[in-house]
């Protein structure tokens, strides 16, 4: 979970804006579809954290159109830009780099979105009261138990397993099905990434009391609008810069680095029926996002 701030309005979109390298994220598939109702299920998501009461449910629900409404009318011509460009790379040649250069893009417009709902995000904490917070806190706590026997358990091989596993049924959403050999290449190159679980949770559990310290912080001093607006902006810049832990920052770099390299060995050992299998799937992005951006206008 990247956190309560920013993921309700960037979750699906975060996604499919970097849909050339979603092997390195989870439940693509799932992403697609459930942009497109995306209003909904981010309402429901947030309300499974803070419990909305009768003042809070109708305005949130407006405010969340509202940044969907902006986000399909303003941006989604972009991502469709993004997959164009992917579509037509040569799969031969395609470079760590040039998936990492995918990642920055789709950051860059990740903040965007966290930028325009901001001021939102700001009115809806500025409105919390010291039970929902403790809600928040009790759904991390029940997020982090889940984390915890996914993660924290079993071997290194049977980790590494674990994470082939999710890795392959990725691939598999985007590629189609893969020869042994191709599997155990994929193996390989799965394996051939940091694995620290234990960093993992760490980093996690800093950047989950970091916002609760937040939030009672606003709760308790109602700060105005345009401060509040501030303190969750760095709230975010923080979480990117992962708190200016360097071990932290390390092996996010290096994780991201060998999520890419492993994505690119997957797409230059495609077959051309598995080429065809990925642009196609690509084509269903760009032709769901082509109706809902015309919709928005």
């Amino acid at each position: 979970m990247q956190n309560f701030i920013t993921r309700p309005f960037s979750h699906f979109a975060k996604k499919a804006a970097i849909c050339g390298i979603a092997l390195l994220l989870l439940g693509c598939s799932a992403a697609r579809l459930g942009y497109s109702n995306g209003e909904t299920i981010s309402y429901w998501w947030l309300d499974s954290y803070v419990d909305f009461d009768s003042s809070q449910k109708q305005w949130v629900k407006q405010r969340i159109d509202k940044v969907f409404a902006w986000h399909r009318k303003t941006q989604l011509k972009e991502y469709v830009q993004l997959i164009n460009r992917m579509q037509h790379r040569d799969f031969g040649a395609v470079t760590q780099a040039d998936l990492l250069g995918d990642y920055r893009d789709a950051t860059a417009k990740v903040l965007d979105i966290t930028d325009k709902a901001a001021p939102d995000f700001a009115d809806l904490t500025l409105s919390l009261t010291a039970e929902q917070i403790a809600n928040i806190e009790k759904k991390f706590a029940k997020n982090n138990d889940k984390f915890r026997k996914e993660y924290l358990v079993g071997s290194t091989e049977e980790r590494q397993e674990f994470r082939y596993r999710k890795a392959l049924q990725q691939a598999q959403y985007w590629f189609g099905g893969f020869s042994r050999e191709q599997e155990a290449a994929i193996r390989g190159l799965s394996d051939a990434r940091p694995l620290n679980n234990e960093l993992l949770m760490a980093e996690r559990m800093h950047r989950q009391q970091a916002l609760i310290d937040l939030l009672k912080k606003i709760q308790t001093e109602k700060p105005g609008k345009e401060a509040t607006v501030a303190m969750l902006k760095k709230y975010v810049n923080a979480t990117m810069d992962r708190f200016g832990n360097p071990q932290h920052k390390a092996f996010f770099e290096q994780s991201n680095a060998a999520n890419a390299h492993m994505v690119a060995g997957i797409m230059q050992m495609a077959t051309p029926k598995q080429k065809n299998y990925f642009v196609q799937t690509l084509q269903d992005w760009v032709n769901d996002f082509s109706k809902l951006a015309a919709k928005a206008v």
